[in-house]
């Protein structure tokens, strides 16, 4: 079969690099290395069939400290091709025979998330011809409404003394439309007098339906033009109507994700169609049903079984799995306690990343071409403690480096979704202009450096905790607080932090 590369963006490595920069700051090893894989998994979609089966992924293996930007490297690039993506920990999986999840969930989890990609882009695709269908269904409801309402009167007068009262509980905008919808059943001359005479007549005579019928459309077409009109205007969002939902059935057994627990996954099938769909009557806003039914109405359009196997197809080919914490998997020179399950974890994990075929409820998924990214600080252990056949499996290894001050001081502004930026948009949603001053970046990323080289190394992520700090009482006092303008400088940051560089860290002593 030919690989598909249709639902992924093609880029060459030095654009995957570029859009890159925009989010991670340095790692450039890093970058350049997850940008060739990349573009190889292009290149092998130009080879013969025959040779697409040969050529595999070159699994990739991260070693640096914690917050140097490994998981956010992975994240964004999967976000770059929009390939599905997962992030699991590798110390969340336990040998087989152990309780704990097995690592073939891994897979079971991507294709879920391909899956959810894929049925989300065919939705797209009928959403426009959904809700044509959806705006002529609610129109019809509200015709129906006032139908409904126009009959259960006894007479013009209490009609409209009902209609009214009905707007006296609306807002003026709302009330007036109702009362022009109220008077709008009203206007068609006689109509009331003369259904209930063409009642009476049609007990005695069978042609005065036909009659009386001609006159009711005649009435409603004029009655449908004028709400139709003032829907597509928007004025009808907060209209109480009534609209009836597909139950689609469910199996509880699938939902119990029992795969998880080595449970045959067959049996969620076994009762899929015992309950049929039932019709059920709701009632809400028109602005509410329109949302319930545009997904309901385009999810009637796809054809789950084409989503089943173009989500398994592009799982296989595109997917990308982030295995964080593979260090602490690692065994090392004792072989007792842990350390044999341990080692057992990584020898499950081995034929997946070698290439294996998972059943999952979508179907069998080969795991050949899915491209692994493991990481770890290696701090404790050795990428060498790692089991030989494993570590064969990762020939590509990037070392990334700990973050220098420099470094910290450009992820505060560089980035498209820098932290500063944040934070001042932030405080900008409560009308307060917050101002850094370029001493202030200077010296928020010197204290965060100056943390990591003293303290536990959290790398970027020790930025948020400075930050945060930092402006804690302005967010605190903010909606109240009079002053709408604060400059962030440097003899802010000092004073703020004046007593924690001199304090010995007494809270890892603290029990």
């Amino acid at each position: 079969m030919s690989l598909n590369t249709k639902n992924t963006t093609v880029l060459t490595p030095k654009e995957t690099v570029a859009r890159l920069d925009k989010y991670i700051i340095g790692q450039d090893d890093a970058k350049k290395k997850v940008a060739i894989a990349m573009r190889n998994r292009y290149r092998r979609a130009k080879l013969s069939e025959e040779m697409q089966d040969e050529v595999t992924p070159k699994n990739i293996l991260m070693k640096g400290p914690t917050g140097c930007g490994k998981t956010e490297i992975a994240r964004r690039l999967a976000k770059l091709i929009d390939a599905p993506f997962i992030k699991v920990e590798a110390t969340k999986f336990t040998e087989v025979g152990y309780v704990g999840r097995d690592v073939e969930s891994m897979i079971r989890d991507l294709v879920t998330k391909s899956v959810m990609d894929v049925r989300m882009q065919k939705i797209n695709k009928v959403n426009e011809k959904a809700s044509k269908i959806v705006n002529e269904i609610l129109i019809n409801a509200i015709v129906e409404k006032y139908k409904k309402n126009n009959k259960q009167s006894s007479g013009n007068e209490d009609t409209n003394k009902e209609a009214g009262n009905e707007a006296n509980n609306q807002p003026a905008n709302q009330a007036s439309i109702l009362s022009d919808l109220a008077n709008l059943v009203q206007t068609s001359s006689g109509y009331k007098s003369q259904k209930e005479e063409y009642e009476e007549i049609k007990k005695r005579e069978n042609d005065a339906a036909e009659t009386e019928d001609s006159k009711d459309d005649a009435m409603g077409e004029h009655t449908r033009e004028k709400i139709k009109e003032l829907f597509y205007a928007g004025k009808l969002e907060d209209e109480e109507i009534e609209f009836t939902m597909e139950n689609a059935p469910k199996s509880e057994i699938n939902q119990l994700d029992l795969e998880d627990r080595g449970i045959s996954i067959a049996l969620g099938n076994i009762f899929e169609n015992l309950s049929p769909s039932k019709k059920q009557k709701r009632k809400g806003k028109v602005s509410e049903a329109r949302t319930l039914l545009i997904n309901q109405e385009a999810q009637a359009m796809i054809d789950m079984e084409e989503i089943k196997k173009n989500a398994i197809e592009n799982a296989e080919n595109n997917g990308i799995i982030f295995i964080d914490e593979i260090d602490k998997i690692a065994s090392s020179g004792y072989k007792g306690g842990q350390d044999v399950s341990r080692e057992g974890v990584q020898r499950d994990i081995l034929p997946i990343v070698e290439g294996s075929v998972v059943k999952t409820k979508y179907g069998p998924v080969k795991t050949n071409h899915i491209l692994f990214i493991g990481a770890g600080a290696f701090h404790i252990s050795k990428v060498s403690e790692l089991i030989p056949e494993l570590q064969g499996r990762f020939p590509i290894r990037v070392d990334l480096d700990n973050l220098s001050e420099e470094n910290l001081k450009r992820i505060l502004v560089e980035p498209e979704n820098a932290i500063i930026k944040q934070n001042i948009e932030l405080l900008e949603t409560e009308g307060v202009k917050v101002t850094f001053t370029d001493d202030a970046i200077d010296e928020i990323a010197k204290l965060a450096y100056i943390y990591n080289e003293q303290r536990e190394n959290i790398g970027a992520r020790r930025l948020h905790t400075i930050v945060d700090k930092t402006l804690e009482d302005i967010s605190f006092e903010v909606p109240d607080e009079k002053i709408k303008d604060y400059t962030i400088d440097a003899k802010f940051i000092k004073e703020k932090f004046k007593d924690d560089l001199k304090d010995e860290d007494l809270d890892r002593f603290i029990l």
